[in-house]
């Protein structure tokens, strides 16, 4: 635990004026983001005593080791710049709300030639409209039914268009009347365009002016003694009016509005925002959080709107917003709104009449939500618990391991090995955590000389990111003590490299601004999966690297026993052990992982030709070789000249083909296990052996 004044930043150096402020740990990972008016002034409040300070508060500033800010102009600036780091950097100690599901949308693709009415899930897509969200799928699904009878929009997949396109003949929708069948050319796409905004103003609120003028065809049409279109506008009217009693009027004079409801209790806290369009509820959605730091209601509804409209434009962004409680201060925020919306939006506690009704409703499924919420992770939560606490106990660790890795080798008879990373934090899956080696040190089939190079090369690269963080010390003549087993080399461009290690195999960069890391946080144990061999390889790669403070099992798959390293006999946990079904959720990812892994790169491997080593052959060109002599034996066996006539390929490029060709060894004919025939090499790769799989480890 940090004691905050050993970080405190002198008098006087912190500005007073607008900014944003980032707490980090002693591994340099951002742990909390918060913006102040003035920045001199929000800062003090932290290096105050400890006893005067909030439980979580103290929690976060003995936590974090330095603190870091960025002064800005406005308060609307602190506010946007706020948001824009909780998302990137993910500090442990902000208020984030998350979804207990994906909610479905509404969603009409402007953005194509020919608009199709669609559910779609999650990010949302430019050029996209959406209405929602709904709670169920089906909801929209009976909604789009009943409006397609007045409004035929597309509604088929691209896949579906395009064979209707081709054969000539609708699908079923366009024979019932339910599309007006655009593929086949029974609308120009100017008039499917027009029925797609028409359904989609129909779906904004705009209903009582469509409902009119349709009433006002019937009448015409009865007059003119056109009965049969009478009867099918007078049905039309029907299906739209049944459409709209699927969301009740609840506000008067089409009022659009957003209503956000919040239900807290000491440690965690639901909100619940219900979306009313056209004065009816036209969506619904809630969110939870754990309240880690701080906050009053205020602050609550300041971190539900920055995760609403964060990455909203336009109309999303309603004329309304009603809330229980008002962020302190409220003018940023409210112009932020207007900014986002690019018009005045009104941001208000309801007092009176519909509107303060309809927000005691959504208070009341706020504070259910909250109920619900709390009977299920009490469970869970308590579940989880237990099982740390009985793997601290059965493995004798002086703590619970609150963050478990997993390491796990897969290959096939030797060929293509790999192995796997996965992570578990306070018992759950951290999937952004996730890392996958190739073996490179040696050729062949061996777990054990596997294991100890995987676990070598990852708590070397944690080494590295403690050195560049500057947690390792320096000897007087400039050189750093305690080098990692004989690899660590000079700094190149600021970044720390060493000997034999592998290249990034997630493209993701290593930065020094406070972003997830690779390697860069310890676990508190190290889970192999195997017995006893495997377990101390995995200690003797800890130990050569000198870190003592990591403890490391095995699970062997046959008897599910958990190995320690220099015991001669497991550690049985009973079969009803919480403990026991952790690890092996965890070691079942792990293979999970690494045999995934596997699989993706013998199919490559599989797929590889010659050509492709060939430098300036690209697909195009590979393809029409390959067409042209019809196989990759007939291609090794041509001239230059006779390459140099297959259209686009120069004379160099063929010498270079016939060059690469010529170099290359021939591959093993395949051979199609059910007739026993072989197959000849025509540069396509053959077809897997099923039986492959049940040789994979």
């Amino acid at each position: 635990m940090a004691d905050p004044s050993s970080y405190r930043p002198k008098p006087g150096q912190i500005p007073d004026s607008p900014g944003v402020y980032k707490f980090r740990d002693e591994h340099g990972r951002v742990i909390y983001v918060g913006k102040a008016k003035s920045l001199r002034q929000r800062l003090a409040n932290y290096f105050q005593d400890l006893a005067g300070l909030h439980p979580r508060t103290r929690t976060m500033v003995t936590t974090a080791a330095s603190v870091e800010w960025t002064v800005v102009t406005t308060e609307v600036e602190a506010l946007q710049l706020e948001y824009s780091w909780i998302k990137e950097f993910d500090p442990r100690f902000n208020v984030k709300y998350r979804d207990d599901k994906s909610y479905p949308y509404l969603a009409v693709t402007l953005n194509e030639e020919f608009p199709r009415v669609q559910v779609m899930r999650g990010a949302k897509k430019k050029g996209v409209r959406y209405f929602g969200p709904y709670a169920h799928a089906w909801a929209i699904r009976e909604t789009v039914d009943l409006m397609l009878r007045v409004f035929p929009v597309r509604t088929c997949s691209a896949g579906v268009f395009k064979r209707s396109a081709q054969i000539g003949r609708p699908c079923l929708l366009g024979y019932i009347g339910k599309c007006s069948a655009p593929c086949v050319g029974r609308i120009p796409a100017e008039e499917h365009r027009e029925l797609a905004e028409e359904f989609c103003d129909f779906m904004a609120g705009r209903t009582g002016a469509y409902i009119r003028r349709l009433e006002r065809r019937m009448q015409e049409a009865a007059e003119e003694m056109e009965y049969e279109r009478a009867a099918r506008l007078r049905d039309d009217i029907g299906a739209l009016k049944r459409a709209m009693e699927k969301s009740a009027v609840v506000l008067a004079d089409a009022t659009d509005a957003d209503l956000i409801a919040v239900a807290e209790d000491e440690l965690e806290a639901a909100v619940q925002i219900f979306h009313v369009r056209g004065g009816r509820v036209r969506g619904q959605r809630g969110w939870v959080t754990d309240k880690v730091e701080a906050v009053t209601t205020g602050g609550l509804v300041e971190h539900a709107l920055q995760q609403l409209y964060g990455e909203e434009r336009g109309d999303a962004v309603p004329k309304e917003v009603l809330v229980p409680a008002l962020p302190e201060p409220v003018e940023p925020v409210a112009q932020w709104l207007s900014q986002r919306r690019g018009s005045q939006v009104s941001l208000r506690i309801p007092q009176r009449g519909d509107k303060k009704d309809l927000m005691a409703t959504v208070g009341r499924n706020a504070q259910q939500a909250l109920a619900l919420h709390k009977t299920k992770r009490a469970s869970d939560l308590t579940t989880r618990s237990r099982a740390l606490e009985e793997i601290a106990e059965a493995l004798g660790l002086d703590s619970v391991p609150l963050r478990i890795e997993c390491f796990d080798i897969s290959h096939l008879q030797g060929e293509d090995v790999v192995a796997s990373m996965v992570v578990f934090e306070d018992g759950l899956v951290r999937k952004s955590e996730y890392r996958r080696f190739q073996i490179k040190g040696f050729e062949g089939q061996d777990d054990v000389r596997s294991m100890h190079e995987v676990i070598g090369r990852r708590f070397k690269r944690y080494l590295q990111e403690k050195q560049k963080s500057g947690e390792w010390t320096e000897e007087p003549d400039g050189e750093t003590a305690a080098p990692v087993d004989g690899v660590v080399t000079a700094p190149v461009d600021g970044v720390v490299t060493a000997a034999g290690e592998p290249d990034r195999a997630d493209g993701r960069p290593v930065d020094d601004d406070g972003r997830p890391k690779r390697f860069a946080y310890p676990p508190q144990l190290v889970v192999v999966d195997g017995g006893a061999p495997q377990v101390a390889a995995a200690r003797r790669a800890l130990d050569e690297l000198g870190i003592d403070d990591v403890a490391v099992c095995g699970l062997a798959k046959r008897l599910e026993e958990v190995w320690l390293p220099e015991e001669d006999d497991p550690v049985v946990l009973p079969r009803s052990s919480e403990g026991l079904y952790l690890l092996q959720r965890v070691r079942d990812e792990a293979h999970r992982f690494a045999i995934t892994y596997q699989r993706t790169k013998r199919s490559k491997r599989l797929k590889s030709s010659p050509l492709d080593a060939v430098p300036g052959l690209g697909d195009t060109r590979r393809q029409a070789l390959l067409k042209h002599f019809g196989s990759l034996k007939k291609l090794r066996a041509a001239t230059v000249d006779e390459i140099c006539e297959v259209p686009g390929v120069g004379r160099k490029t063929a010498e270079t083909v016939a060059a690469a060709l010529a170099g290359a060894a021939p591959s093993a004919p395949a051979v199609n296990t059910a007739t026993g025939e072989i197959i000849e090499d025509d540069g396509a790769p053959p077809a897997a052996l099923s039986a492959e799989r049940g040789q994979e480890r």
